[in-house]
């Protein structure tokens, strides 16, 4: 059996790009009955060049950059694309109208929209939002949600600094302190005990390196983990 082949908009960061391109093998392989791994083209860009864009809400340069990683997808025959970061989805809008006018059966699947179809299935009416302090304090990520009929509560400010502190400089490297998941996990149980939330998105593709069902005080909605089903899943639908 054939597999749409997928394009990924990686290096937003690097950790969570290398668990997208192992996952999506292995999924895809067992999938198949272990007779096939998927093709796949990568194209990573620059975090720190896209996260000065962003920082300068210079969103016509960030745009313009992205696009050109998209294109050499669409170039590579690429029939799935993805952007493998929330933060980058400030600006899926627009790519997306770019890419209808730019080439037929291309689907771009998006992370925030795979999320809350996830969350309405599990029937929640409130949860806590954790990301980049672009994605917890910008409405692109929260108006997918609540235009569900979904609540989402993001931390205080100087929280949310923090958050955005610990998956800038210790998870974009990999790297996990105990401290730091510690700070996370009690972030969660104030939105918790303070505004009822009955899950967390782990809005940043980051975040499950330090954060799952067995340490958070709610049930988690893991963006990475629940995209990549959905990439396996669109990558193995035969054509209509």
């Amino acid at each position: 059996m054939a597999t749409r082949k997928i394009g990924l908009v990686g290096g937003t960061g690097p950790e969570s790009t290398l668990i997208y391109y192992k996952l999506i093998c292995q999924k895809v392989n067992v999938q198949l009955g272990g007779l096939t791994f998927p093709e796949m083209t990568i194209e990573s860009i620059d975090l720190n060049r896209a996260i000065s864009f962003i920082s300068g809400e210079d969103f016509a340069q960030l745009e313009a950059y992205v696009w050109e990683k998209i294109s050499n997808l669409i170039k590579c025959n690429c029939e799935v694309i993805a952007l493998t970061a929330n933060t980058m989805h400030i600006i899926y809008d627009k790519l997306k109208e770019r890419i209808s006018s730019s080439a037929d059966n291309v689907l771009f699947v998006s992370l925030p929209e795979t999320t809350s179809e996830e969350a309405v299935r599990r029937g929640y009416k409130s949860v806590g939002l954790l990301g980049t302090i672009f994605t917890m304090q910008r409405k692109f990520l929260k108006e997918v949600f609540e235009v569900k009929g979904i609540e989402v509560v993001v931390p205080k400010v100087e929280e949310m600094k923090k958050v955005h502190k610990i998956i800038a400089e210790e998870l974009e490297m990999g790297e996990v302190k105990e401290e730091s998941q510690r700070y996370l996990i009690e972030v969660i149980e104030e939105m918790r005990q303070e505004e009822g939330i009955e899950a967390v998105v782990l809005g940043c593709t980051e975040l499950p390196l330090a954060l799952n069902d067995k340490n958070c005080p709610v049930e988690c909605l893991d963006t990475m983990a629940l995209h990549i089903e959905r990439l396996v899943e669109v990558s193995l639908e035969e054509d209509e």
